[in-house]
């Protein structure tokens, strides 16, 4: 093996040190490229090419931020950041049955006569829909600064009273955003609120692909008892423009059972709740 084989920040053979990538992708199932850089003694940059190396000898799949092995579940369901922000009827399609899942188990946390805030968002829509389906729900009131979610649940009223937060209309997302529409927010005290992202990450929180909906979930966090952020798989170790919360600040991660065993880990080791979508918690 000439020198050209070789890292020249590292002793280990870029060849050895592949066939260790691969093999620690295919043990625990997510690989950061951080962790893999700090592992070898390499850079990012050559940490990502390895695995860029690996991918197409068809050994592991690349996700945002690592790699998952070739053919897990989790491999298509922790997909590739997209170039732009899907609009909500793009978002609705993808992904459909685990955000079911999810609103499903986030909705049973909710019990009668407490207040709710339901952010924007396709994930979000799926818990209202959920509550929708809860016949044992009553004397429930709703806070949302979605359009679509207010019109899922006008067939409930009165069994739910629906607030919308009011704002300057977002056509993308059909949400309500500043100004006006941390107005409401900065007045109550909520006993749960549902969050939803673009992205989920041990080390930068939960964040937001765009600013003004991020303003808004941020106070939403502030006016709850308790914060459920609601994410499918494809969001977990993604990284976004605007930070919502470290994950300190939030209460529980409802997420579908797709998601990495390792990274769920690393979200349990660092507080914060998760809840697989098919288990549950008590409200």
């Amino acid at each position: 093996m000439t020198s050209t084989d070789r890292d020249p920040g590292n002793s280990v053979p870029a060849g050895i040190r592949r066939d260790r990538t691969a093999a620690l992708v295919a043990d625990r199932g997510f690989v950061r490229v951080r962790d893999l850089a700090v592992a070898f003694g390499v850079t990012d940059v050559t940490a990502r090419a390895d695995l860029d190396l690996l991918e197409r000898d068809g050994l592991i799949r690349r996700v945002h931020g690592g790699a998952v092995p070739a053919g897990d579940p989790a491999a298509t369901a922790v997909a590739r950041r997209p170039e732009r922000e899907p609009s909500f009827e793009e978002a609705l399609s993808a992904s459909a049955g685990p955000k079911e899942s999810i609103g499903e188990a986030a909705a049973a946390l909710v019990s009668s006569g407490q207040s709710v805030i339901l952010d924007v968002g396709t994930t979000t829509l799926q818990v209202a829909r959920s509550l929708r389906a809860r016949r044992d729900l009553d004397d429930v009131t709703i806070f949302t600064n979605g359009l679509s979610i207010a019109l899922e649940l006008e067939s409930v009223i009165p069994r739910f009273t629906v607030v919308l937060t009011g704002g300057t209309l977002r056509p993308r997302q059909h949400s309500l955003v500043d100004p006006l529409a941390r107005g409401i927010l900065d007045e109550l005290h909520a006993d749960i609120a549902f969050i939803g992202c673009n992205g989920v990450d041990v080390e930068r929180g939960v964040t937001n692909a765009n600013l003004p909906e991020a303003a808004v979930k941020i106070a939403m966090i502030r006016a709850a008892a308790r914060a459920v952020v609601v994410a499918d798989s494809s969001k977990l170790g993604e990284v976004h423009l605007a930070r919502i919360s470290r994950l300190d600040e939030v209460d529980i991660l409802v997420t579908d059972a797709a998601a990495p065993a390792l990274l769920i880990g690393e979200f349990e080791q660092a507080g914060l709740t998760v809840l697989p979508a098919g288990s549950r918690l008590s409200p």
